[in-house]
């Protein structure tokens, strides 16, 4: 009867082996070091130089595109359930880790800055199919991600005069490997963070770093508030000054006229508001915007990552 039985269950196993393979494919080469560049060419830093914009696309391509897919089969995963959407995801993720990708050289800041905006996406899409992965792949996959973690919090720290939106991010990252592999350390400096990030919010719910960027104030407002709505919901927070932040933000979107004055410059138009969906879940409030596909974000954002926390009322259906 054991036998049997063992015969049975490799028989499983390679069948499922053979339908992950049909449509799962195999991870990209891993990047160890990663080559990025600045494309701005004004102090304010809201100017971009085409040229200089298309080759940081062209040489983070393979890391973005990485990204994309662990979040997009990690989505699909939590949506529906296929096991061989978490299984691609975590292939891909522990063919990374076990070459301990990203761990290289990093050529300039803004190759700090893909690596972090990284880290967090693949954390959060980890955290939906974390149940399905194998304790190899677990074992792997979150040394990984702590060792990353580890490399960005020692990365922030040394960089103490620069706590804009970039700090925020860093946050989100460490945040979430935190929570995904129940690290209290990392929680704690993520914290931090959230808490250094508040106590920069003016009374009018601006912030003075996000305000400096000129033409893309707007742009810089949102953007900064999409790591920090997500790390006040991992960790379980109530603020009133990201409340401030998130009405200034959206009312500013809506009309930014008064941005328009306060900076001397006419605002370019946001259209994209992932914090807003992620605030209006954590608050219980009804979406305050269309949720899109946000990769850094860990993928579709109609569907509630299994890190966040909101009201209780939502999480029987899942959504706000």
């Amino acid at each position: 009867m054991k036998i049997v039985y063992l015969v049975y269950t490799v028989l499983l196993s390679a069948s499922a082996a053979s339908a992950v393979a049909a449509t799962c494919q195999p991870a990209p080469a891993a990047v160890i070091d990663i080559d990025a560049n600045s494309y701005y060419n004004d102090a304010n830093h809201s100017v971009i130089d085409p040229a200089r914009r298309a080759k940081n696309i062209a040489s983070t391509e393979p890391v973005e595109q990485f990204l994309s897919g662990v979040a997009r089969n990690a989505s699909r995963y939590q949506a529906n359930g296929k096991p061989q959407d978490a299984a691609c995801a975590l292939n891909w993720l522990d063919s990374w880790a076990g070459q301990q990708a990203m761990l290289g050289k990093m050529s300039s800041e803004q190759a700090y800055f893909v690596r972090k905006w990284t880290l967090g996406g693949l954390a959060l899409s980890y955290a939906r199919v974390q149940a399905a992965a194998m304790p190899a792949q677990k074992q792997a996959i979150e040394a990984w991600l702590s060792t990353l973690a580890d490399a960005t919090l020692v990365h922030a720290d040394t960089r103490k005069g620069k706590r804009n939106n970039h700090y925020y991010w860093e946050g989100l990252a460490v945040t979430a490997v935190g929570a995904v592999t129940h690290d209290q350390r990392l929680l704690t400096w993520g914290h931090g963070v959230f808490d250094n990030a508040m106590a920069q919010v003016a009374p009018d719910g601006a912030l003075p770093a996000e305000m400096a960027r000129g033409a893309k104030a707007l742009h810089y407002h949102a953007f900064a508030a999409a790591p920090l709505t997500m790390m006040a919901s991992i960790l379980d927070l109530q603020s009133p000054m990201l409340d401030r932040l998130v009405t200034f933000t959206l009312a500013a979107a809506r009309n930014p006229s008064a941005m328009n004055q306060a900076t001397g410059f006419k605002q370019e138009a946001v259209n994209d508001m992932p914090f807003a969906v992620i605030y209006a879940r954590h608050m219980g409030h009804p979406p305050a915007a269309a949720a899109k596909f946000q990769a850094r974000l860990g993928g579709d954002l109609t569907l509630p990552n299994p890190l966040e926390h909101f009201p209780s009322s939502n999480k029987s259906t899942g959504q706000p």
